[in-house]
């Protein structure tokens, strides 16, 4: 079971391991309305971190009918793991600066892949400027890495996921992590149709108002989203209380090109009774 050290780090414990000098940092940038945040990252960062891709580094858009943002593969991750100078033996911080969701899914990847000893960020790049950590500027060229991953297929790998059948099994223990408009349906600015998983629930927000992860969470074995990012926002905040829950990689993104996949549209939230949907 793991702990909430185990998961996540705090500004000051970050600057500790930096004056370590035994830390490699991992800034993933992204954001749903601007997925590419190399140019905010350029033009400031934490020293020394090298910037990670979600969308061409952290998936892989070859793979069709798993969702908008297919998981890679364990090469993929590996090979990119070492540009980014990953070590084994060495501590990796994954950081971002909008509502954890880029570092909780580089955090879930290299767990995936079997890589150790990740944790995020917590409060993310608001939390390093607030307490006075310093940024730099411009691009950083690490020394190549040796990190091993011993998971190829992250499907399968060594955190625990969903097939969409395995989901909709779950009703109420599925935790569905959009707005709540969008769980509704009311809205759908992504995929085909609007609405959610028959069964599930709405889970609220799992920030603080600081942008740190509250672990204060439902008791839940799945969680989903739109397309598997935000959702291991939940996963990690989870884990970071205890509880381990499964990732449906596809999500909505999935579940809504299936042909024949029933649709929910009435609301409920935790703490809701299973009753209706």
């Amino acid at each position: 079971m793991s702990t909430r050290d185990d998961i996540l780090i705090t500004a000051f414990g970050l600057a500790q391991l930096i004056a370590a000098g035994d830390v490699t940092l991992l800034d993933v940038r992204w954001q749903l309305p601007k997925p590419d945040g190399r140019d905010d990252y350029l033009g400031g960062h934490i020293p020394d971190a090298v910037y990670v891709s979600l969308e061409d580094e952290l998936s892989d858009h070859s793979v069709v009918g798993r969702g908008r943002h297919p998981l890679p593969s364990g090469a993929a991750v590996q090979e990119a793991a070492r540009r980014w100078g990953v070590r084994d033996g060495v501590p990796t911080v994954v950081y971002d600066d909008w509502n954890r969701a880029g570092s909780a899914r580089a955090w879930w990847v290299l767990r995936a892949a079997g890589i150790e000893n990740v944790r995020i960020l917590d409060g993310g790049l608001a939390a390093w400027t607030t307490s006075g950590g310093p940024l730099d500027r411009g691009d950083v060229e690490p020394a190549p890495g040796d990190v091993t991953v011993t998971h190829q297929d992250l499907y399968a790998g060594a955190m625990p996921t969903l097939t969409a059948d395995e989901a909709a099994a779950l009703g109420p223990r599925l935790g569905d992590v959009r707005a709540p408009e969008r769980f509704r349906g009311d809205v759908e600015p992504m995929d085909p149709i609007a609405g959610h998983i028959p069964g599930a629930i709405n889970l609220p927000s799992v920030l603080a108002a600081d942008g740190t992860l509250r672990t204060d969470g439902a008791e839940l074995d799945g969680v989903y989203c739109g397309s598997g990012v935000t959702a291991a926002v939940a996963v990690a905040a989870l884990a970071a209380a205890g509880q381990d829950v499964a990732l449906f990689p596809g999500s909505w993104s999935q579940w809504s090109n299936e042909p024949g996949r029933a649709v929910g549209r009435a609301e409920r939230r935790v703490g809701d009774s299973a009753t209706g949907d």
